[in-house]
């Protein structure tokens, strides 16, 4: 098989279709949760805390740093280092709100499916015909009879 018909019968396969538009809709929902970090979740934690801006929450570790200095001020120093927690406070918060909406999401569509296969099921139980018992007589009788027929021929 030639390598272009090869590749076209992976492209198109389902499984690649699907990854190729969760991947889509993944990026376009990561921007709008970070919005959502960084312009609701981050202005009400700063409001709490009293920090405006974690992105420029820093502690220098070596060197001289004027202090209050924006982050990229106290990195440009020469000779100093900066460790800088106000963005991965920000980033751990936005994977956590991420977290949360991807948890609630497959709860919801979880919770879809079995109204759906209950639904389903249900059906299925009013489509079947009911198992009418079979007419006539029972195991017992019939055994009944061939025992008596048995004594009778002696």
């Amino acid at each position: 098989m030639g390598f272009v018909k090869e590749f076209k019968e992976f492209a198109v396969k389902g499984n690649v279709m699907d990854l190729a538009v969760g991947v889509i809709i993944g990026g376009a929902f990561g921007k709008i949760v970070t919005s959502a970090v960084n312009d609701v979740i981050m202005p009400l934690v700063s409001a709490v805390i009293g920090t405006p801006d974690f992105s420029n929450m820093y502690t220098v570790l070596k060197g001289t740093v004027t202090e209050g200095a924006a982050l990229a001020d106290a990195k440009a120093v020469e000779g100093a280092v900066v460790f800088a927690y106000g963005n991965f406070i920000t980033e751990v918060i936005s994977f956590l709100l991420l977290a949360l909406v991807v948890f609630m999401l497959v709860k919801g569509v979880n919770k879809l499916r079995e109204a759906e296969e209950k639904l389903t099921k249900k059906k299925e139980e009013e489509a079947a015909p009911a198992v009418e018992e079979p007419k006539g007589p029972t195991q017992e009788e019939l055994l009944s009879e061939i025992r008596d027929l048995l004594r009778n021929q002696k």
